[in-house]
């Protein structure tokens, strides 16, 4: 579960701030869509039918880079679609393309209708068409991505060595429950006597894993379906998150991964000058966690009966003072953003601290657990054979 919540952390946002933005004809706010940002953004999409980051990347960076090179548009998305090598892949770039060059419509608008991108993106590519920068903002997107996916590599790498550890030891376990110790009761057995508790007790949990083992599997199975499903319902996750939080390491690691990834948000949107209320409402939809999604509901209301956002916070224990200090003196300075920035590196350098912190003490952890399991079986096997040797002096 912990790499579940491991795999959305915050990474460097678009600075759109520094464009002045153009006189234009009306522009329309990106609609809301389903499927936004999900807390398993992973390398692979599992269910929330969006391109995953390595494909964002790579569009964006060839973007990007043609459109930098001097090459229009119409060009460039010609070229990017003729690159596809998945079916796929090539048909929503081929619809992305039409909608743009035969229908007239803007690039960001075309993303939006796909179904395919999130509000971050949208938002962020419509603003970049509005001032004229659009390929510096896809340029920006393609960092974003590639930090993104750097640093989730790294999470990964880091916490792929104690769980590869502790699946050996349950692996070492569950062979010499399943094999090693059948084979010493039999033994056993036929030399008679009382054993000791301590070798009754593993031989009984031996014979409980043996009968029990297809109906747990099952049973646990039937669960993760269920879950799977009901994965998207308020309510689970109101319990799973709120179960997340008390968790007593992984929860405040959790938690600092989010409002890490709130104020990533909120620094860009109030960086490119988004008015309070839209931005908390485009945040509340990237975030992608119940009790931030929640509170920035309340915290609309808020706003609108004419409290300040700092004011609004307070009344809510996933925000620590903290951060709600510093976000007050942003709002009295008039640099959100600013602030909202530190904020984010400093929860993005905690976790990335604490994720190798965790990695270094759960390896010798693991090691340490499995030796004594393994230790306490040997012994239970072999403690009735030291006792009969005595018997026999």
């Amino acid at each position: 579960m912990l790499l579940t919540f491991l795999n959305k952390i915050p990474m460097p946002t678009i600075d759109l701030s520094q464009y002045k933005k153009k006189k234009a004809p009306k522009s329309s706010e990106p609609k809301k869509e389903g499927g936004l940002l999900a807390f398993l953004n992973q390398d692979i999409s599992f269910g929330n039918g969006q391109l995953n980051d390595k494909k964002k990347e790579y569009l964006y960076l060839e973007l990007s880079s043609l459109l930098l090179a001097g090459i229009n548009l119409k060009t460039s998305l010609e070229l990017v679609t003729a690159e596809q090598e998945n079916e796929n892949d090539r048909k929503l770039f081929t619809v992305i393309q039409k909608n743009v060059l035969t229908n007239g419509i803007a690039l960001s608008k075309a993303l939006e209708k796909s179904g395919k991108f999130s509000l971050y993106e949208v938002y962020s590519i419509q603003i970049g068409e509005e001032t004229g920068q659009l390929a510096v903002v896809l340029q920006d997107l393609a960092k974003y991505y590639q930090g993104r996916i750097k640093q989730r590599r790294k999470i990964i790498s880091t916490l792929s060595y104690p769980c590869m550890v502790l699946l050996s030891s349950f692996g070492a376990v569950y062979f010499m429950l399943k094999v090693v110790v059948p084979m010493f009761a039999d033994v056993l057995k036929r030399f008679g006597g009382e054993l000791p508790w301590i070798t009754e007790l593993v031989i009984s949990i031996s014979k409980g894993m043996e009968k029990y083992f297809f109906p747990i599997f099952i049973l646990i199975t039937a669960i993760v379906v269920v879950l799977f499903r009901v994965r998207k319902t308020e309510t689970y996750r109101k319990v799973s998150s709120g179960l997340v939080l008390k968790l007593p390491v992984a929860g405040n690691l959790v938690k600092k991964i989010y409002l890490g990834r709130f104020c990533n948000s909120m620094r860009l949107l109030t960086g490119a000058h988004v008015p309070l209320l839209r931005a908390i409402s485009l945040s509340k939809q990237m975030v992608g966690w119940y009790p931030i999604e929640s509170s920035l509901q309340k915290v609309e209301d808020d706003i609108l009966n004419g409290k300040s956002l700092n004011q609004s916070l307070q009344q809510f224990k996933i925000y620590p003072s903290k951060m709600i200090q510093l976000v007050r003196i942003g709002e009295e300075s008039n640099k959100l953003d600013y602030f909202f920035a530190k904020i984010a590196e400093q929860y993005g350098e905690e976790v990335e601290y604490q994720t190798a912190s965790l990695s270094s003490i759960m390896e010798p952890l693991f090691i340490i657990v499995v030796g004594f399991l393994v230790g306490v079986i040997m012994i239970a096997m072999y403690l009735p054979m030291f006792q009969m040797g005595n018997t026999f002096q």
